[in-house]
């Protein structure tokens, strides 16, 4: 048996954030890796986390945790602008990072990043985890195999609600300059995932548009000014030619889910879900000639989680970190790498350039 890959989690609150929901429940689960040591800014919140999810060891300082010669590989789970400190460091360090979307909170930090692992001869991982998804895999399969013919178009919308406002822990977030909002992570999920199903996007034309301009504070009861957006519409063209729209919103009630419809010259498929593409449980359609749209089940064999990982948000995280390990075992890429990452904040600085160019002619 391949030893287990002893990991160190920066960022282990141990409730209520997106590690303690979703990464520490999918590494408790996994086969494949040991939580040996977690990480948090003070002692008592890391010792906390070391006896919820029954670490070996807890670290307030992630320099000194990075540096464990009990550790193998870390993973990067801290709000967006802290990330890059921590996944340099552990890569200094020699160990394999996993480091959540978007990888920094700019471009720059991005690349820089990924030129110090390519360097260091480091396997990464960045947490897109809709390419994961057994859904999305088996769509981009089907795709591949001829299942739609040529692909004619592409349409895709993720709309949420909870716009107007905010708890206090998460009113930074109305920040545009700080890397963590709807164009980045919602908008981000969402295209990566469409490209990597339909194919790359050749050109683009967008608007991104701040339509709610404060939120409320929950916990002081204050309001606050936005500058982040909460609209995105694009237009583009696949490299194949194929038009392309997506739209990706956060409005204040009654939001539609996801959706995304690949149109093709000999059939049709479908995907859908109730919340953001990474995180609901996706249901898959298709049709073939004129027929009707109908369920396509999905090969159990594209489920990697051991049966141990809870649905829900850690199920997507959970088959990351499994190919994340196969990627380390084998010394291959399974797993979207830092270099995905780049890819991707390239095409979001494209959007949102594109937009602030945009010409509108009256009509």
């Amino acid at each position: 048996m391949v030893p287990k890959i002893r990991i160190g989690l920066v960022g282990a609150s141990a409730s209520g954030t997106w590690s303690s929901r979703a990464h520490m429940p999918a590494l408790k689960a996994s086969e494949e890796f040991e939580l040996t040591a977690v990480c948090t800014t003070k002692p008592e919140s890391a010792e906390a986390a070391r006896r919820a999810f029954d670490a070996k060891l807890a670290f307030h300082d992630f320099n000194k945790m990075v540096k464990s010669t009990e550790i193998d590989a870390v993973a990067v789970v801290v709000r967006v602008p802290s990330h890059f400190k921590p996944a340099k460091a552990a890569i200094e360090a020699g160990k394999h990072v996993y480091c959540e979307w978007p990888l920094g909170k700019t471009t720059e930090e991005a690349e820089t990043l990924t030129t110090l692992a390519r360097k260091r001869g480091i396997i990464t991982a960045v947490g897109l985890q809709a390419r994961a998804c057994p859904e999305i895999q088996y769509m981009k399969g089907l795709i591949e195999d001829g299942y739609l013919g040529e692909v004619l178009s592409v349409h895709c919308h993720i709309v949420r609600d909870g716009v107007l406002s905010r708890p206090s822990h998460r009113t930074w977030q109305r920040d545009i300059k700080l890397g963590a909002n709807s164009l980045t992570i919602l908008n981000g999920h969402t295209i990566d995932a469409l490209q990597y199903v339909a194919g790359a996007i050749a050109k683009i034309s967008a608007i991104v548009d701040t339509r709610v301009s404060n939120w409320l504070d929950t916990g002081s009861n204050q309001t606050v000014t936005v500058t982040s957006p909460d609209h995105i519409f694009i237009q583009g063209e696949l490299l194949n030619g194929a038009p392309m729209t997506s739209h990706t919103a956060v409005i204040p009630f009654a939001g539609s889910g996801y959706r995304m419809a690949i149109y093709g010259d000999k059939g049709t498929l479908v995907i859908k879900g109730d919340d953001s593409v990474q995180l609901t449980k996706l249901s898959l359609f298709g049709a073939k000639g004129n027929n009707n749209l109908n369920v396509i089940a999905v090969p159990d064999s594209l489920k990697l989680v051991s049966a141990e990982t809870p649905k829900g948000e850690p199920f997507n995280v959970g088959q990351m970190y499994s190919d994340f390990a196969r990627s380390i075992n084998e010394k291959k890429q399974y797993v979207p790498s830092f270099s995905t990452a780049v890819g991707l904040h390239h095409l979001i600085d494209k959007i949102q350039n594109a937009s602030s160019k945009r010409c509108m002619n009256s009509v």
